[in-house]
């Protein structure tokens, strides 16, 4: 199935196509399961009474991301939730529990520590770095889901990496193991001198 709907595309195949990467996009952005299931149910709403409508200038995908951006900065405007990116890691379902138990709690630290350093960036940086670098959107896909130039996009992507790579130096001590896999360990605070 091509990313536009066929002639007689649906409302279903919208659905079955994009609910996956929308939700985690909505959850990533919101930090919680609840709301995000909220939020993309309100996203589905939107989509469903602007389908009729939909002239095809971009992907559905593009379209779908970029009316759920708005959703996003409806609801942050509408409360004053504290976003948190949940990182929706597959991997933990590739460790047995026998042998994967450390390598659990490896992952969750580095995992959180990351998450935090995200949780910290502005909310137009980290929509650009979601949308583009975790849901593989192209820079001109990001751009129009946030609702932005091309070159604001590609400021935004290339802030919130760099912002990102500095709290990460600052936060976190990275290393290779035994194994050469890539490791991070969160810096103990500082005392304060005095």
């Amino acid at each position: 199935m091509s990313d536009t709907p066929s002639e007689n595309g649906s409302f279903e195949e919208v659905v079955e196509t994009h609910s996956g990467p929308l939700q985690r996009y909505l959850e990533r952005m919101v930090g919680n399961r609840a709301t995000g299931d909220d939020l993309l149910q309100e996203t589905f709403l939107r989509i469903a009474r602007g389908l009729p409508n939909f002239e095809g200038r971009s992907s559905v995908k593009t379209w779908a991301f970029s009316i759920a951006t708005r959703v996003v900065s409806d609801h942050f405007r509408r409360s004053e939730a504290r976003v948190r990116i949940i990182d929706v890691d597959d991997a933990h379902d590739l460790y047995d529990l026998e042998s994967g138990i450390d390598e659990r709690m490896v992952i969750d630290e580095m995992n959180s520590c990351v998450r935090d350093v995200v949780d910290s960036l502005p909310e137009d940086y980290r929509a650009a770095l979601v949308l583009h670098d975790i849901e593989g959107l192209s820079t001109a896909a990001t751009a129009e889901a946030s609702g932005c130039s091309l070159a604001t996009a590609k400021i935004r992507i290339h802030r919130a990496r760099a912002r990102l790579k500095r709290a990460l130096e600052v936060e976190c001590d990275f290393y290779r193991d035994e194994e050469n896999i890539f490791r991070c360990d969160r810096k103990s605070p500082k005392e304060p001198s005095g």
